[in-house]
């Protein structure tokens, strides 16, 4: 699954790196700060892509004497920069707008539309990509939520082109923006947050059963339990326990289900 999905996210950001030129064109001879708003998150888009590409790439790597788990979590702290890139992108479409909204700019409707309709093709066909990929995975997550701020990007420029041609309210420009920073900045803290636990080694959300379920088995001492989350997808687990032959097979049987790497200390 590492290698479709390294080659769906390079794809993703093949397709993103070649419309950001366009896009900036568009901005710039529109007028639109929506544009120009859609086309800088292109662009850190294109840079989350292309990490998210290299991370997956590395993670393939086998485990060696320093790094003894291999490389899984190297996509898991790229999907903690792209939550951070999120944020900076956000708080910037909002300080453009701001000012934008102080001193209302010409914007050119007709060539935003054509441009935005284009950028809204190219992040549908984009985010359909990445669809295919292991959506549960947090870097492919964090690149999904890229797309789907420059998918919003696209339909509101999209919408405020369509209001300044029918009532020639510039203003809405600035507004839709800061919509979308909204929506984005509600998607980076997710991100920020799941990555972070990870990184943390923080454990899964079904520890607590697992705890249940050890401690439900008769004549086993549990000492020390820890378990935290290597990925999303690969949970470690490391017991120490007193108990009879019967009690600790149990415990292995339980832990084997819940987790991928398990250790037992028997005491």
């Amino acid at each position: 699954m590492t290698a479709d999905n390294a080659r769906r996210v390079g794809l993703a950001a093949l397709l993103t790196g070649l419309f950001v030129g366009v896009e900036v064109a568009g901005g710039l001879i529109s007028g639109s700060l929506a544009l120009l708003a859609d086309a800088g998150h292109m662009v850190t888009d294109f840079a989350a892509l292309a990490m998210a590409w290299v991370a997956f790439r590395i993670a393939q790597r086998p485990a060696t004497p320093d790094y003894t788990f291999g490389y899984d979590r190297v996509p898991i702290l790229v999907a903690f920069v792209n939550g951070l890139t999120l944020f900076a992108v956000a708080g910037w479409i909002v300080w453009e707008a701001i000012e934008r909204l102080a001193s209302p700019a010409e914007v050119l409707a007709g060539p935003m539309l054509w441009v935005a309709l284009a950028g809204l093709g190219v992040n549908v066909l984009v985010f359909w990509i990445l669809m295919g990929a292991d959506a549960e995975n947090l870097n492919i997550r964090g690149a999904m939520l890229h797309v789907l701020g420059d998918l919003l990007g696209s339909a509101a420029a999209i919408l405020a082109a369509l209001i300044i041609m029918a009532t020639g309210w510039v203003a809405a420009d600035p507004i839709l923006s800061v919509l979308v920073a909204l929506l984005i900045l509600r998607s980076a803290y997710g991100l920020a947050r799941d990555s972070a636990r990870v990184l943390m080694q923080g454990a899964p959300r079904e520890a607590g059963a697992l705890r249940t379920e050890l401690d439900a088995i008769d004549g086993l001492e549990i000492e020390q339990l820890r378990v935290w989350s290597l990925t999303p997808e690969r949970t470690v687990v490391t017991l120490r326990a007193r108990g009879d032959d019967d009690a600790i097979d149990k415990a292995r049987h339980a832990l084997g289900k819940a987790a991928d790497d398990v250790t037992i200390e028997r005491l």
